[in-house]
């Protein structure tokens, strides 16, 4: 895994910080290439670059606003242009809207967060595989979806709209997994639990993982380094044969 035309290449969204970063950085050193993408913040883009460079992964950056589909679909092309192949992907970039009851939040945020959450994983998806599937002339390779517990448990009071999103994440890791496994693509999903990232402050509720700790059976929020574990073990040796999981990093819950 040391030689450029060997090493894996893999795609992963929103990787300028939190979960999304920690991914990159373990992929890193685990051996990948990698194409990062993130939405507006640059500067903390190139320290995740400089983190992965120093593992020896090759980095490509690419700003992109992940609403736009035409501009998700513009990721993939340009990961085969730069590295000459893509073997993985890890749909990590999402969003949550605003934290609140069902019937405060507006169909206007729903809709952007449809987009960010589920049409462009979808985009992202089907160009990842028609690429990697060795009936269209690919090697292989694997999907990661970062879904969350909220899927499950439907977020209620906190951000319905958004458990939807992430259920439907988990429908796209189990009909792909399904759809493509014979063709050398495994597909599968990570869900957190409550993270200490920045994203709850971007929610409007910046010490939700503290608050939430009572409740959480370890008593304590998830690190990102423990999501980037998960993610980690999908892509080695060890889960070749493990496609259409779920893998719950969440405390208990």
């Amino acid at each position: 895994m040391t030689d450029a035309p060997t090493r894996p290449v893999t795609i992963i969204t929103g990787a300028s910080r939190g979960i999304g970063a920690a991914i990159a950085e373990r992929l890193a050193a685990d051996g990948h290439d990698l194409a990062l993408t993130f939405r507006e913040r640059e500067a903390d883009a190139a320290d995740v670059a400089r983190v992965c460079e120093a593992s020896g992964a090759r980095v490509m950056l690419l700003r992109i606003d992940l609403g736009d589909l035409d501009q998700a679909a513009s990721v993939v092309p340009a990961a085969i242009a730069e590295f000459g192949t893509v073997t993985g992907l890890v749909n990590n970039a999402g969003i949550t809207g605003r934290i609140g009851g069902f019937l405060d939040g507006s169909i206007e945020e729903a809709e952007h967060l449809f987009r960010v959450n589920v049409l462009a994983p979808i985009v992202l998806t089907r160009a990842a595989i028609a690429h990697m599937a060795t009936d269209r002339g690919g090697i292989g390779g694997c999907v990661v979806n970062i879904s969350s517990g909220a899927a499950r448990s439907g977020a209620p009071n906190t951000y319905i709209p958004y458990a939807m999103s992430k259920a439907a994440i988990n429908a796209l890791t189990t009909g792909t997994s399904k759809e493509f496994g014979a063709v050398g693509v495994r597909v599968n999903t990570v869900s957190p639990g409550t993270t200490r990232t920045e994203i709850h402050a971007a929610a409007g509720r910046p010490n939700a993982p503290d608050e939430r700790a009572p409740n959480i059976p370890m008593r304590r929020p998830g690190e990102v380094h423990e999501v980037a574990g998960a993610v980690a073990y999908l892509f080695s040796a060890d889960a070749s044969y493990t496609s259409g999981a779920d893998i719950r990093v969440a405390g208990g819950n």
